[in-house]
């Protein structure tokens, strides 16, 4: 996108934004965990020809959306450490063809460890990317032989080191609850994480996904991951430690220095506008009072003969009403420790909250009120969110 990568990120607004999702769905390998939409092909991948379709979804979305000035752009997959850095330039030089990028936005492009190298991150930083999310997952190999992981702790390691050297901003993902796994050893596992400077965590506990590897060896009794009291603990002992370590959560599992948040996710908490470009992506654009909810061809060469026959892979376009947006904004900002702008979701629900409903909730300690303005769970109420959703929806 620009030969001249600017370092300064535009500060957060708090507004929701326009935020652009790319889907790379290839991998070098699929993880037994994982439920994510990525492919494995074992001919290379024709990015030319993917790079075109991405740029005729752009321009259809470009249609729906209007024009829109960009706040914030997302490459996910998948594994998008496997494009070439031009294919990555291409993609960003589309988005600010169709859309206005303003210099400074936050553009992310998640990375695994097995496919780091310097020529790459290097070639990225040029195309305009200037955020990092790696997926380390783990920090001792054992774990990462079990997960399934292509890379090992060294790997990781030179990794991060080499993303904070090249990128102003980084984050890594690591997952918790692992079989076996004591409170003192995640304990121990999180402060190394902490100590090697980054200012952003993602950390997830393990969740077996029906459809993986993992489902069916839980299915069987071959897996068996932490109880849910064990669970809690765990979780609790994240939010101490990252709390303690000046990174506390901002949203239910991911943690950052204050101002190093993600601004593409918090558009999505923030129940924000977003395209969704590319196999299997999701969308959210409004129309007037309505807001469009899209989804795309899954299926890597389905999409691409989709875009190439009709310029676009959607294969599910559906308009939300008021009431639709007003659960999916609950559902959504109740994740984040701001919580949720009741005024806003008075205006889409054309009501107030059961006092009845919000009353006991508040009475268990599982929400509270910030002013008069928002509400948000409390960190009881954060471990048994899709309970007060679901309550406080009815």
């Amino acid at each position: 996108m620009s030969a001249e990568a600017s370092t300064f990120l535009l500060p957060d607004t708090g507004e929701p934004g326009f935020g652009v999702y790319i889907h790379w769905p290839f991998c070098a390998a699929k993880c037994p965990y994982c439920d994510f939409n990525s492919h494995v092909r074992h001919q290379a991948i024709d990015q030319p020809r993917f790079v075109s379709a991405f740029l005729k979804e752009m321009e259809t979305m470009r249609t729906i959306s209007g024009p829109r000035a960009v706040t914030s752009v997302f490459i996910g997959g998948g594994t998008p450490s496997l494009m070439d850095p031009a294919t990555v330039d291409a993609i960003l030089s589309g988005i600010a063809r169709f859309w206005h990028v303003p210099a400074g936005i936050e553009i992310t492009m998640e990375a695994n460890p097995s496919s780091v190298e310097a020529t790459r991150f290097r070639g990225y930083r040029a195309a305009g990317v200037n955020r990092v999310s790696l997926g380390v997952q783990a920090l001792n190999d054992r774990d990462l032989k079990f997960l399934g992981r292509l890379h090992n702790v060294e790997d990781a390691l030179k990794a991060i080191h080499l993303a904070r050297e090249i990128f102003p901003r980084m984050s890594f993902d690591l997952i918790y609850a692992r079989p076996g796994q004591t409170v003192e050893d995640w304990e121990a596992e999180l402060k190394q994480a902490i100590s090697y400077a980054v200012d952003h965590l993602s950390l997830y506990q393990l969740t077996i996904e029906e459809g993986t590897p993992f489902y069916g060896l839980h299915k069987a009794g071959k897996l068996v991951v932490p109880d849910g009291d064990q669970s809690a603990l765990l979780y609790e002992a994240t939010q101490d430690i990252t709390a303690a370590h000046g990174m506390p959560a901002y949203e239910v599992s991911n943690h950052a220095r204050p101002g190093a948040e993600s601004r593409h996710n918090l558009t999505y908490w923030r129940y924000g506008d977003y395209a969704g470009i590319g196999p299997g992506a999701h969308g959210r654009l409004s129309i007037g009072a309505d807001k469009l909810a899209t989804a795309t061809e899954r299926n890597p060469e389905g999409w691409l003969k989709l875009v190439e026959d009709h310029g676009h892979g959607m294969v599910d376009r559906e308009l939300l009403g008021r009431d639709e947006q007003a659960d999916e904004l609950l559902l959504m900002g109740l994740r984040l420790r701001e919580g949720v702008d009741l005024a806003r979701w008075h205006t889409l629900s054309g009501r107030d909250l059961d006092p009845k409903r919000e009353e006991t909730l508040l009475e268990h300690g599982f929400i509270e009120r910030l002013g008069n303005s928002r509400l948000r769970c409390t960190p009881s109420g954060m471990l048994i969110l899709d309970a007060v959703v679901a309550d406080l929806a009815c």
